[in-house]
């Protein structure tokens, strides 16, 4: 093989970089033909050429068939690589209106920001403008990335079995409900919430119903 320079070095890399498609896969196949015997080797090592490419170029010189390159097929490139600090952005705005688990459980942060809003706040915070930012959608996808995730929250959710949830009043306005009905619920004297004594119906102690009345 022949001797290569650090000059004709730099020439190839950079020539090889300005061209593109066939135009750039023949040159590589010219230099490494040029080279000799381990021609593709040296250039895999010292060039960083792929070999794939380099025998790609090879079969279109020897053969003279130009191979057409589909770059439609490759896809659009990710919003990231338009706009470099998206993901930066949108990490700032959503740190800066969460807050803790309110029961210190875990150490997760929550926010109540969407993915609609995300966007309003990176048009009115940083400067965005509206047709260079990806549509909700990506926002939302780029938020499930960055591990965020958007959750319901449920105010006053009674426990399921909490020992208050077992005894329900069973006094009130209408005659017909303060009186247990026979055979079907078990009546108690108990401590209402007041503090006051009084009868309370247990919501589970219905016999062949399978589910309580309320009182």
């Amino acid at each position: 093989m022949k001797e290569v320079t650090e000059e004709l070095k730099t020439i190839f890399m950079e020539t090889a970089n300005t061209v593109q498609g066939s135009d750039r896969r023949l040159f590589m196949a010219r230099v490494v033909k040029s080279l000799g015997w381990g021609g593709q080797s040296y250039a895999e090592r010292e060039l960083g050429w792929h070999r794939g490419v380099i025998r790609k170029g090879l079969h279109e010189l020897e053969s003279g068939i130009v191979c057409l390159d589909n770059f439609a097929g490759r896809g659009r490139k990710r919003a990231e690589e338009h706009l470099p600090n998206l993901l930066t952005d949108i990490q700032e705005i959503v740190d800066g209106q969460s807050q803790t688990d309110p029961t210190f459980r875990t150490s997760r942060l929550y926010t109540r920001l969407s993915a609609a809003e995300v966007r309003r706040q990176l048009i009115a915070q940083k400067r965005y403008r509206d047709e260079e930012l990806p549509c909700v959608a990506t926002i939302n996808n780029k938020l499930n990335e960055l591990d965020y995730r958007l959750r319901t929250v449920l105010k006053s959710k009674p426990e399921k079995n909490s020992p208050n949830r077992g005894y329900l009043r069973a006094t009130g306005p209408n005659p017909s409900r303060s009186k247990a009905r026979p055979n079907d619920v078990t009546a108690v004297v108990g401590c209402q919430s007041d503090g006051s004594p009084g009868p309370v119906v247990s919501w589970r102690s219905v016999t062949g119903r399978g589910q309580g009345f309320r009182p």
